[in-house]
């Protein structure tokens, strides 16, 4: 993860590793290509003179710092924060601060195309902790996940039909340690339960994470350096204490 004050060659030391990792991913994914899913959406909506909406999860102010000047040049964005699998809730709320911290910064700079809406929501851990049980002692990146990525994209998904949204969408496929596959089948499934179209993402993609890295730079945004449920907490302390 980005630390301030790190140099733009270990920045794009890490962007391969990133690249790397992805690649895995996409050949474990029988290689779709979920970014060139996106961009034909965009374009297909460009042609025909449409500017849809999109309520967008946001992880973290790292993470959309690119999905969002991404997305504004076809979309309009509602940025939903609801991400109450983060421990402790200070932390939590550090990163929804930082979130609308970076959106605002980008408004006032005219860095994007249409308007973005902040939405922060709801911060029950009390709903996560009950979706996991029994799931504790699973590593990161395990059905722990699933079940936390599933938790967050319904919600983007209902608050998307409540709004009238054309589409919901997620930042999490940006980050190297999220299955981008994964991220997009329980995406299309909620869609199909909810009746609101998904969005489909790799925003990997096009460098995308070495972009993010640059932007989280260029606005000194603070950068965890753990996932943010307590049990990803634990076991990054773990490998710190190897």
């Amino acid at each position: 993860m980005w630390i301030p004050g790190i140099s733009s060659i270990e920045i794009r030391v890490e962007a391969a590793a990133v690249e790397m990792t992805a690649a895995v991913y996409n050949y474990m994914a029988n290689q779709v290509n979920y970014q060139k899913q996106l961009d034909a959406v965009i374009t297909e909506h460009q042609k025909k003179g449409e500017t849809p909406t999109v309520v967008l999860h946001s992880c973290c102010a790292p993470c959309s710092s690119y999905c969002l000047l991404y997305l504004t040049e076809g979309f309009r964005i509602i940025d939903l924060y609801y991400n109450p699998n983060i421990y402790p809730e200070e932390e939590n709320q550090k990163r929804a601060d930082e979130l609308k911290r970076l959106i605002e910064a980008y408004g006032s700079q005219g860095r994007l195309k249409h308007d973005v809406a902040f939405v922060e929501g709801k911060y029950d851990s009390g709903r996560f902790y009950e979706l996991v049980k029994g799931l504790e002692h699973l590593p990161e990146g395990d059905e722990r996940c699933k079940v936390c990525f599933r938790m967050r994209l319904t919600e983007a998904a209902l608050l998307a039909k409540e709004m009238g949204a054309d589409y919901f969408a997620t930042t999490l496929t940006i980050s190297p340690l999220k299955n981008a596959s994964v991220i997009n089948t329980i995406g299309n499934a909620i869609a199909e339960e909810t009746g609101v179209r998904y969005l489909p993402t790799d925003f990997k993609k096009k460098d995308g994470y070495l972009k993010s890295c640059i932007l989280s730079k260029e606005y000194g945004l603070y950068r965890q350096d753990y996932c943010g449920c307590v049990f990803s907490k634990r076991d990054r302390e773990a490998e710190y204490t190897k």
